[in-house]
């Protein structure tokens, strides 16, 4: 049966102890972010990655992101460029994917593709002290491929097709996820329009 931990009710330090042993031992969790409800597993744990995607029914070439817990870290994974710092500098934490070329730092992570992998640093306490802890996570919508993101943890949970290790309440949440910018082209391009909303991307950048 899959655990439930309210945040409100629990410090949060236990709860990073939780959710670290949970995706340690290969788990999956959800957990509240800044946007919609994710679904979260170890960045360099390649079978607990195929878990996310076989619980979302989600098409192995839809790739999903990196959650990381500061600007510093993403540097080390993808290569921001000038315009990719400006967005973080601007928008992070926040609601913005940045999707860059991997460095050799990435190769542990098991997200993205060969070449290029998206970041995010969640504006949510809970998610970068995870990140922090136990370096970038896997992560993307606690639901199912093609169906509305569920606004509340029990439906989120209850939406998947593999049952989370453990999930992580906290309060109703929005429906929009964040908005995704490709940097790996000779200017950034907004991939899917989310939570950021496209203008103030364009403000910093000019895209």
């Amino acid at each position: 049966m899959t655990r439930v931990l309210r945040l409100a009710d629990t410090p949060i330090e236990v709860v990073v102890d939780e959710i670290a042993a949970v995706l340690a031992g290969g788990g999956l969790v959800v957990v509240p972010t800044d946007t919609v409800y994710g679904l979260v597993a170890a960045g360099d744990d390649a079978a607990a990655v195929a878990r996310i995607f076989a619980a979302k029914r989600r098409p192995i070439e839809h790739r999903i992101a990196a959650l990381v817990p500061d600007t510093s870290v993403a540097a080390t994974l993808v290569v921001l460029g000038e315009a990719g710092r400006r967005l973080a500098d601007a928008f992070w934490p926040g609601a913005l994917t940045l999707v860059g070329h991997r460095t050799p730092a990435a190769a542990p992570v098991v997200v993205g593709d060969e070449h290029t992998l998206g970041v995010r640093c969640p504006d949510h306490e809970l998610v970068r002290a995870l990140a922090r802890r136990l370096g970038p996570l896997a992560a993307t919508s606690a639901n199912r491929s093609g169906t509305p993101t569920p606004l509340d943890a029990s439906a989120a949970a209850a939406a998947l097709e593999v049952a989370p290790d453990l999930v992580v309440d906290g309060g109703r949440l929005g429906a929009t996820a964040s908005t995704v910018v490709d940097l790996t082209g000779p200017v950034p391009r907004i991939r899917r329009d989310g939570a950021l909303p496209a203008a103030e991307v364009r403000a910093v950048v000019g895209v």
